[in-house]
C-alpha cells in the first residue's frame, strides 16, 4: 500500500506545501482559491475554555519504509526538491547530480504520531469563549473557514530510493556524500539504485489530521474532518 493511501485511510494527509511548521492545536484559516494560512499558533491563543486537552500517542499508526510512494523520475525529483527545501535541506544541490533515471520512491522512518482526541476538542469548544472581543475571529468562525490540527505524524528520517539509468560507483557516492554534508547519507542498493537517508536530530512533520471548526451564528456546532490536501 502506498504511504499516501495508508495515511488517508487513517484520516491523515501528507504535507506537500512549502511550509512545514505544523503543530498540534494550531489554527489555520482557509482563504480564497483554497489557499490556507497559519492563523493562530495554538487554539488557546484564540479561545479560552475550562475543558482540558490531552495529547496522546497513536501507536496504531505505524509509518516506516514499508509504506512508500513511487513517482516517475522527473516528477519524483521535483517532489524530492520540495521536501528537502521544506525540511531545511534545500541548500544541498543533490538533485543536480542525478541527471537521469527511471523511478523514485519516497518514504519516512522513525516516525511517531501525536493526536488530541476529537471529542476533547469538541468539548473544549462547546465550553469556550473568545480570548477577547474579536470581530475578525467571529467572522471567520461563522464562515467555517477555521481549521484546527488534531493530529501530526512526525518523522526523523526521509528515505529515498532513486532508480537511475546509469551504473553507480564509489566515486559518485563519495561526491554525493560530500554534498550531503553529513545531513544526507548516500549508499548503493544495487548497481543502478541509489539510497538516500536524511540524518536529522529532531522530528519534522510529514502528515496532518485536520478538522474544520463549524460555528452557527456565534455558537460552536461541530468539527468536520478535512481531507482535501489543503496542506
Amino acid at each position: 500500500m502506498s504511504l499516501k493511501k495508508y495515511l488517508r485511510e487513517q484520516s491523515y494527509d501528507l504535507i506537500d506545501g512549502p511550509v512545514r511548521n505544523h503543530k498540534l492545536l494550531q489554527l489555520w484559516r482557509k482563504r480564497l482559491l483554497d489557499r490556507i494560512e497559519n492563523y493562530y499558533e495554538h487554539i488557546d491563543h484564540a479561545f479560552t475554555s475550562s475543558h482540558p486537552l490531552t495529547e496522546v500517542t497513536n501507536n496504531a499508526l505505524n509509518v516506516n519504509t514499508t509504506k512508500k510512494d513511487d513517482y516517475s523520475f522527473n516528477i519524483g525529483l521535483t517532489v524530492l526538491e520540495d521536501i528537502l527545501k521544506s525540511i531545511g535541506l534545500g541548500n544541498l544541490s543533490v538533485t543536480a547530480e542525478i541527471k537521469s533515471g527511471k523511478k523514485i520512491s519516497i518514504s519516512y522512518d522513525n516516525a511517531i504520531t501525536k493526536e488530541i482526541p476529537v471529542g476533547e476538542i469538541e468539548n473544549y469548544l462547546f465550553n469556550a469563549d473568545f480570548k477577547h472581543a474579536n470581530p475578525e475571529l467571529l467572522r471567520s468562525a461563522n464562515r467555517n473557514t477555521i481549521i484546527v490540527i488534531s493530529g501530526v505524524v512526525l518523522a526523523k528520517n526521509l528515505v529515498v530510493n532513486i532508480e537511475t539509468s546509469f551504473q553507480l560507483n564509489a566515486e559518485v557516492i563519495a561526491k554525493l556524500n560530500t554534498i550531503g554534508d553529513g545531513k544526507l547519507d548516500f549508499s548503493i542498493s544495487n548497481e543502478s539504485t541509489l539510497k538516500m537517508v536524511s540524518h536529522g536530530t529532531s522530528f519534522f512533520p510529514i502528515a496532518v489530521k485536520a478538522n474544520r471548526i463549524d460555528f452557527d451564528k456565534g455558537e460552536f456546532d461541530r468539527l468536520s474532518l478535512v481531507s482535501n490536501d489543503l496542506f
